[in-house]
């Protein structure tokens, strides 16, 4: 009973050997197998993947390409999170050691990323799926970002002020040329009219929150948090 059992066993390996030692895995490959050898198989491609990180470069490659075409998109999307991840990291810390923008050879030497892997994924980064997202995730903050330079603004900052109108103008779909900020000697220009960080000092309280509540009348408009 054992050696039938054990032979059985024997049986299974060498199919799923067989399997994997092919160029690349489809589904149609994976028919061929009984329900407990579908489920070795799994057990064997989850403790494979697993491994993943043991393997660098080329041989990296070799592996995903065998397995690409049986991989959820779930898996795939995590793949290509950790390739960006990778990346974004080896680009920081290697400008700073460097002074310049890296080379892909030297960004593939850090990541232990193979070169083709680096050249494939800074050329079709900014059209995936889970690149657009995280854009939509940044857009989505944008209003919370703009409410906290808005608070700078009222309260007298200069720079904040000038970056809120321009945004403001951005949002309203008003071209820069309407709108003349200017930031020099402590300044802004809105079209005919100076606002100096000297001035707003000498504002009233009355005239301060007159000018706040314009700039909330203007946050609260529907077509900005559309724009948002």
């Amino acid at each position: 009973m054992r050696t039938k059992q054990k032979d059985l066993q024997k049986f299974t390996e060498t199919k799923i050997n067989k399997i994997f030692s092919l160029e690349q895995i489809t589904l149609s490959d994976l028919k061929s197998l009984s329900d407990p050898e579908k489920d070795r198989f799994i057990d064997v491609f989850i403790e494979k993947l697993s491994d993943l990180s043991k393997l660098k470069g080329i041989e990296r490659d070799k592996f995903l390409k065998k397995i690409e075409l049986i991989l959820d998109n779930t898996t795939k999307n995590q793949l290509w999170e950790n390739n960006h991840n990778q990346i974004i990291w080896a680009i920081s810390n290697l400008m700073q050691e460097y002074g310049r923008m890296p080379t892909k050879t030297e960004i593939a030497i850090k990541t232990e990323l193979s070169r083709q892997t680096i050249h494939k994924h800074l050329k079709e980064y900014t059209s995936h799926p889970q690149y657009l997202q995280q854009v939509e995730q940044f857009r989505f903050m944008t209003s919370k970002v703009l409410a906290k330079v808005f608070q700078f603004a009222v309260n007298g900052d200069i720079g904040a002020a000038k970056l809120y109108f321009n945004v403001m103008g951005n949002l309203n779909g008003q071209p820069s040329n309407n709108i003349l900020i200017q930031n020099q000697n402590n300044f802004i220009q809105i079209n005919g009219t100076i606002l100096s960080q000297e001035t707003i000092k000498n504002l009233n309280p009355e005239q301060l929150n007159t000018i706040e509540t314009i700039l909330k009348t203007a946050l609260s408009k529907p077509e900005i948090l559309k724009a948002v």
